[in-house]
């Protein structure tokens, strides 16, 4: 049933096409080439993906609908959630386009801190705010593509911001990102815990709870992607600094810590080239060869492309073994049923993240290593998002993994990703 359904989608979009492949055949055949190919190519490319401009039409007029008078979407105690929506109306021509955005730019440059970050600070309690490096990653970004003038101090500073955020040190995580710029420690937050408690006359939490709250300092894929993301797409501002000289990463020791999330070994054709979230395995999982027991990292969908494009932001050449090793991975465990290795959880930050990554790596077919078939990725995931979206326009996830039972969140993921599939800027 899914595969006929998938199949009605890719007809509807071939005949919501007809006029544009019509048209690009009438071109051809004026130029007087006696070449038909080009015609042809770009009637084929119409035919595919012509659903997905009036798809995001759609999500973008849903997104209009919920924006508050006061520019935001979603949770307002996370920048990055308006910032998100912002972005799929940067990236359209929608008719409201310019006053959405300026409003909405405001809400989120009002969230920069006197330490040059972009986010609200938490409060103790879970949910209201703080995860510091991820929502600055996002807002100085989308601010930037938005208004590349406007916004250009308070951009400076975040990139300084992410500077420091980057962990320096002699541990597992040395190179990468996490949520947070400055974690509390274990004994810190035992403290609080006590405290708090007391306070509320009741029985401390449990003592398992604590190392988990003080690790927010831990590196992972995903934070690094969204820093590395953030500091190579704003980098060009870095010429209007006075003063200080220019503000940077350090790209050798980031992309030391991607290095050590992927899988090398080649023997393994089922892993290798895949990405893992963090190099310990406590937050994501591990497997073990067959042949020797042997642990290692478990490659992830999502955390494959993040790691893909974590490597192209951090100058990795495209025919390197990594970035081809990479594009093996995603290949043989190509799927837009699911987040391989993740089934359901995180399945449109998964879309999203495979849209940027395959788009900044300039792939738009992939080789299945094994038996050669091909990969269309852009006609594949505008027909599964076409299929998914809701009468009203918008899209959201039943596993509310991540965050992913908020429409206004996975409706921005959606179209931003539909956008990657259409983009021919790159």
């Amino acid at each position: 049933m899914k595969l006929r359904n998938k199949a009605l989608v890719l007809t509807l979009c071939s005949l919501l096409g007809a006029v544009a492949a019509s048209h690009a055949n009438e071109l051809s055949a004026a130029s007087g080439s006696a070449m038909a190919g080009p015609g042809c190519v770009a009637a084929s490319h119409a035919n595919e993906l012509s659903g997905a401009g009036l798809s995001i039409n759609r999500g973008l007029t849903w997104l209009a609908a919920q924006q508050r008078e006061n520019g935001s979407w979603g949770n307002q105690n996370y920048p990055a959630m308006t910032a998100l929506a912002m972005w799929a109306f940067c990236r359209s021509d929608y008719p409201e386009r310019d006053s959405i955005c300026s409003n909405a730019a405001i809400f989120v440059a009002g969230f920069a801190q006197s330490d040059g970050g972009i986010y609200k600070p938490a409060k103790g309690r879970r949910g209201s705010g703080g995860l510091s490096t991820y929502n600055t990653a996002i807002c100085m970004t989308v601010l930037h593509e938005y208004d590349t003038t406007r916004f250009v101090p308070l951009i400076l500073k975040a990139r300084d911001f992410m500077r420091c955020s980057q962990i320096v040190s002699d541990s597992p995580s040395s190179g990468g990102f996490g949520y947070e710029v400055n974690a509390p420690t274990k004994g810190k937050v035992s403290a609080a815990l006590l405290r708090k408690a007391a306070a509320e006359e009741r029985t401390p939490p449990d003592e398992s709870a604590t190392p988990r709250m003080a690790q927010a300092r831990r590196a992972d894929l995903s934070n690094t992607g969204w820093a590395l993301m953030a500091m190579r797409q704003t980098q060009d501002i870095e010429d209007l600094r006075s003063g200080t000289g220019r503000i940077d990463l350090n790209w050798d020791l980031a992309l030391e810590y991607i290095d050590k999330l992927q899988d090398k070994d080649s023997d393994d054709a089922v892993n290798y080239g895949g990405f893992g979230y963090e190099g310990s395995g406590a937050r994501g999982s591990t497997v073990e060869r067959p042949e020797d027991g042997k642990v290692k990292l478990r490659g992830f969908g999502s955390m494959t492309y993040a790691g893909l494009e974590s490597m192209i932001y951090a100058q990795v050449d495209r025919s390197d073994p990594r970035v081809r090793s990479a594009l093996q991975w995603a290949a043989r465990h190509w799927s837009v049923d699911e987040n391989p290795g993740m089934g359901s959880k995180g399945l449109f930050y998964y879309y999203n993240v495979m849209g940027k990554a395959m788009n900044v790596c300039d792939v738009d077919v992939l080789i299945n290593p094994d038996d050669h078939s091909t990969i269309n990725w852009r006609s594949e995931i505008v027909a599964e998002l076409i299929e998914k979206q809701h009468a009203d326009g918008s899209w959201v996830n039943q596993d509310g993994s991540f965050w992913e039972n908020d429409p206004i969140l996975v409706t921005s993921y959606s179209v931003l990703t539909l956008q990657y599939a259409l983009d021919e800027r790159r």
